[in-house]
């Protein structure tokens, strides 16, 4: 480790809840996010405390290490939460900065599960296929076999009624995603119980991420090691870089240099 060090979503937490006193801070009635509750988001300098911030394996750039402590570290996290064994099947559905951590740490954490891809674009799906996929469709298709976890990454609701459908008896959905939007809330309507909620199928929402997460998958990231796909964009490019989001051009995660 050098002495660089990154500051994930969590900056601060009040330490003494039943919550942060089995490392699930996260969840803490007082935390606070980077950005969003606290100062830093876009800031050349900050100031958080030591017990939120995290030395940087030197193998990685300053580039590569900015999606490694927000998309990969919940990433890090769903995966955790998906309950998977090794030689299971894991799907993916959405596949951008954090899907494409995701898939490259299953396969060296579970290398004897295959990983199914659901991605709207034909450049995502060839994307998965090239980091290690062993099937990749459009967000409606029905994969070519039941799955026993599958970790959402959207911020819409379409690919979570799809994926239910895919699932295999008391297999586990885990949705990795700050907020659901509401443009599509109605597909909601669609589902069906016998269908996509019957045989015990469970459904798990990923609420930030933990300190733990954070330590533990920055080491696996440099032991694997990953290297995160990345676009960097100047500061005054941000809105560039949004609507690149906005419009599917997407592979691997999004960088701003803020100086």
């Amino acid at each position: 480790m050098g002495d660089r060090v990154g500051v994930g979503w969590i900056h601060s937490a009040c330490g003494k809840c039943p919550y942060c006193l089995s490392g699930n801070e996260n969840v803490c009635e007082q935390f606070r996010a980077t950005g969003r509750d606290a100062n830093g988001g876009y800031a050349e300098y900050m100031t958080v405390p030591v017990a939120f911030a995290y030395p940087i394996p030197d193998l990685f750039s300053d580039a590569e290490a900015a999606p490694l402590m927000c998309a990969g570290a919940i990433g890090y996290r769903s995966l955790r939460l998906a309950n998977l064994e090794d030689g299971q099947n894991l799907g993916l559905t959405g596949f951008g900065a954090s899907a494409h951590l995701v898939l490259t740490m299953a396969r060296h954490v579970y290398p004897n599960s295959p990983i199914f891809v659901f991605a709207r674009s034909e450049r995502e799906q060839g994307f998965a296929r090239e980091l290690g996929a062993l099937w990749a469709g459009g967000t409606e298709d029905q994969a070519p076999e039941r799955l026993h976890s599958i970790i959402d990454t959207t911020p819409a609701w379409k690919p979570i009624v799809e994926a239910l459908k895919n699932l295999e008896c008391g297999g586990r959905l885990v949705i990795n995603a700050i907020r659901k939007e509401d443009a599509d809330k109605d597909i909601l309507l669609n589902i069906d119980y016998p269908t996509h909620l019957w045989l015990e199928k469970e459904i798990k929402s990923v609420a930030n991420v933990a300190r733990r997460d954070i330590s533990e998958f920055l080491h696996l990231a440099a032991e694997i090691p990953i290297k995160p796909h990345v676009q960097e964009f100047p500061l005054e490019e941000a809105n560039r870089a949004l609507c690149e989001l906005k419009e599917g051009k997407i592979r691997g995660g999004k960088v701003l240099r803020i100086s």
